[in-house]
Order: structure tokens, then sequence, then C-alpha cells
């Protein structure tokens, strides 16, 4: 199996780094820094399990250089980054390859296969133009949920979160646990990192969007981990305000959350802290993730008459400081103010 990781950010580079370790034919796709750290130094993973001792020497190629066909594309990319890299993406398949697509938030795929009233409908804040639906196979889709915090502290070096949580959810747009769904399952599996082969791909997304659509854009917002929020009483009454409008748009579509906004807003406390990857954008000035995050849950509460207030404030709040780090070209790193 030839597999290539098209985005190697935080979570795309551990999976490469475990995969290469484990002896797989692996190809990290990189950008600038990246790259050249990577192709120099190798890769570091640090953390209490899954960190390595010594550097992983992956294979790295920049977008053009791949060698083409892959078995197995895993996009790390962000959701806003598809549309244009979605033609050179498709043309790495081989014939009968698979390409997962495990971002954040609701994905383009969502309505594809789906038995629903909805089914084939696209969000206009995820594929506006048509354009990756039209490129991508049907068949060769699978969708993904990532539980593995990571961040990047310098090029080239990942800084691993180790929770009993961690695991990476495969599934089939149309629910079935078919043979290549095991077979990815049982090699990320041997790599180190435990995956799930599902029958219910929706179900675990809308359990991650309960936090994504939320603690994302408020914490970029109020440069604050999620557990810094919900320790905050007035933000978390906030922040559960939102929640129940994530739960309510999922019921609208037949998916019933199995965990209740205080039961995350507590297990949040638990959490070791991590900026969550729409924070570390702002930090690095990179362009947000809003669409999937949620813009996309304000789409489909649009579609099912659920009405969501509180996530189109912060949605409109996020969106504004999106617009700051585009068009002005900034970041907000953090900054240690001296007090006398």
């Amino acid at each position: 199996m030839r597999i290539l990781i098209y985005g190697a950010g935080a979570v795309g580079s551990f999976l490469g780094g475990i995969l290469t370790a484990a002896g797989k034919d692996v190809t990290l796709v990189a950008r600038g820094a990246q790259h050249d750290a990577l192709a120099a130094r190798g890769l570091m993973l640090e953390g209490p399990k899954t960190g390595r001792p010594e550097p992983v020497r992956v294979r790295v190629c920049r977008p053009g250089e791949e060698k083409p066909p892959y078995d197995l594309i895993f996009v790390g990319l962000k959701s806003q980054q598809i549309e244009d890299n979605a033609r050179h993406m498709a043309g790495l398949l081989a014939r009968d390859g698979v390409i997962i697509f495990a971002q954040n938030g609701i994905n383009w795929w969502y309505f594809e296969k789906l038995d629903s009233p909805l089914k084939g409908t696209s969000l206009p804040s995820l594929d506006p133009n048509g354009v990756i639906k039209r490129t991508f196979p049907i068949d060769s889709v699978i969708g993904g949920i990532i539980n593995k915090p990571a961040e990047i502290v310098e090029p080239g070096r990942v800084r691993l979160v180790d929770q009993p949580g961690d695991r990476l959810i495969i599934g089939e747009l149309d629910n079935r646990v078919t043979p290549r769904l095991k077979e990815i399952a049982s090699v990320v599996e041997a790599a180190g990192w435990t995956a799930v082969a599902t029958d219910n791909v929706r179900q675990f997304k809308w359990r991650k969007q309960l936090s994504n659509a939320v603690f994302n854009p408020l914490g970029a917002v109020t440069q604050s981990s999620a557990r810094q929020i919900g320790g905050f009483e007035p933000a978390r009454r906030a922040a559960k305000l939102m929640m129940d409008e994530v739960v309510a748009v999922a019921a609208s579509v037949g998916v019933q959350i199995d965990m209740s906004p205080d039961e995350m807003l507590d297990g949040l406390q638990k959490r070791i802290e991590i900026p969550s990857s729409t924070l570390q954008d702002v930090r690095f000035g990179r362009a947000l993730e809003l669409s999937a995050l949620t813009n996309a849950v304000v789409d489909i509460g649009r579609l099912t008459g659920v009405p969501t207030p509180y996530l189109e404030v912060m949605a409109a709040l996020a969106g504004t400081l999106n617009q700051r780090i585009i068009e002005d070209g900034v970041s907000f790193p953090p900054a240690v103010v001296r007090r006398p």
C-alpha cells in the first residue's frame, strides 16, 4: 500500500511519522519551512507515550513532486484549502485508491450517500461552487474524525498530548463496514494509534462538533483554551447556549449526540491544556477553519428550520478576526506583559 499524507501539519505529520516508523511506504507533502525541516532533520515527535526519542526520517516532497499513483491519500489540509487543491489530489489517486477526509467540523461529503431528504445537498459554506463534489469520485471517499491533540512547536517538531480518547475514526459514507475500511484501520492500529472502523461516522462527527463548533472560534476570539473557557462561569454559560444549538441542529438531521453540553464542559476540566487548531492558526497568522466548524452548522440549521442565533454571533466575531488575519496579514502571538 502506497500512502500519501497530503498536508503535513501537526496531525498529518504524526500519522506519517508513525506509519513510516512502522515500515510503511509513506510520503508526506509539505511546504516551506516544514518541508525543509523534515527533509533536513526528520520529524521530531514529542509526547509521553506517542513521542519518539529520535527523529523519524520521513520521505517528504513539495506539492507537484509526488510520484503517483497512491493507494491511500490522507488529506491533512484544512477544509478551506481543499477546493484549490482538489484537482491535483484527485490526479494522484490510484484507480481503486481511497482518499480520507477527516477535517474538523462538518465536511463537504456529509450529505453524500445518506438516506435522507437532504441526500446530495451541498452546503454553501463548504463547497459553494460544487468543485470538490465534481472532482473526487465519491466511491473513493472515506470520512473520518481525529481525536489527537497536537501542535507544531517549530518546523519539523510536533508536540503531542496523549489522552485515553486518542483515536482515528473512519467510516464509509453509506455506513457499511467494508474490507477496505478494516484494512486501513488495522494499518493505523499497528503503527500505534487506536483506529476505529465505524458504521456511523456522522454520529462521531457530531459528538466532536459539539466541541469544535463552539470552543474553536470562541477560543480564537478570546485567546483561551477550552479548559479556560469552561472554567470561567460567564464564558461557560455562553458556550452552553451555543452547544444547545449544535445539539438541536444535529437532531434535525437525525443524530442524537450521546453527550450533553454539561458533560462535555465538565470533561474539559480534566483535559491537558493545548491550544486548539484554530487558536494556533490565529497565533501563526493563518486563515481560520470557520466554514466547517461553525458556519456549516448554521447552514444546516437554515435548511432544517432550526434557529442558531448564538452560533451566528460567534461566526460573525470569529469571521471578523479571520478577515483581519487575511486582509491585514497579521498574527496574534502571545506576548508576556511585564507589570511593575
